[in-house]
């Protein structure tokens, strides 16, 4: 069975990702941009209901994921955020309507603009570690940025075009 992964922009909040389980529950990850994370399982018999939610800090949001296998993408920069006083690593998200949705990711010219850099991009067929600048983003991608917090929030105005 193939289990593909929804993600949607949930303004002033993050980002949800979704999947389908085989026994028709929907269960949810919210990604908030504080980076707190939120598992929602959905009722079947209400699916705009949730059954239940856990709230998950930073570490046990680190231990579930490692628990299910997580990439070692995420492990590493984990590492070098605890080395980098400071630096954050954050997943943003381009909206469709973005300025950048279909565009190549140098146009956005994030590093040179903001200081940050985008160390993957996180797509339903996978992750793409390191894009090049002439990597063409999508709307629903996830950009995962390291950088400062001002630097950082700065990116998420440019890729949903705000800033």
């Amino acid at each position: 069975m193939h289990v593909s992964i929804q993600n949607t922009v949930l303004p002033g909040i993050g980002v949800r990702q979704e999947i389908q389980l085989a026994q028709g529950n929907r269960l949810s990850v919210v990604t908030r941009r504080n980076g707190l994370r939120d598992l929602v399982l959905y009722d079947t018999e209400d699916p705009d209901s949730a059954a239940a939610t856990v709230e998950l800090t930073n570490e046990e949001a680190d231990t579930v994921a490692e628990l299910l296998g997580a990439p070692q993408l995420t492990f590493r920069l984990q590492v070098l955020q605890q080395q980098a006083a400071g630096l954050v690593v954050e997943q943003l998200p381009v909206p469709d309507d973005s300025p950048y949705a279909g565009r190549v990711l140098g146009d956005t010219q994030i590093r040179s603009r903001t200081g940050a850099s985008v160390v993957a991009i996180l797509r339903h067929s996978g992750v793409v570690p390191s894009p090049a600048p002439d990597f063409k983003l999508h709307g629903g991608d996830l950009v995962v940025v390291v950088g400062m917090r001002e630097a950082v929030d700065t990116v998420a105005g440019i890729l949903d075009g705000s800033g």
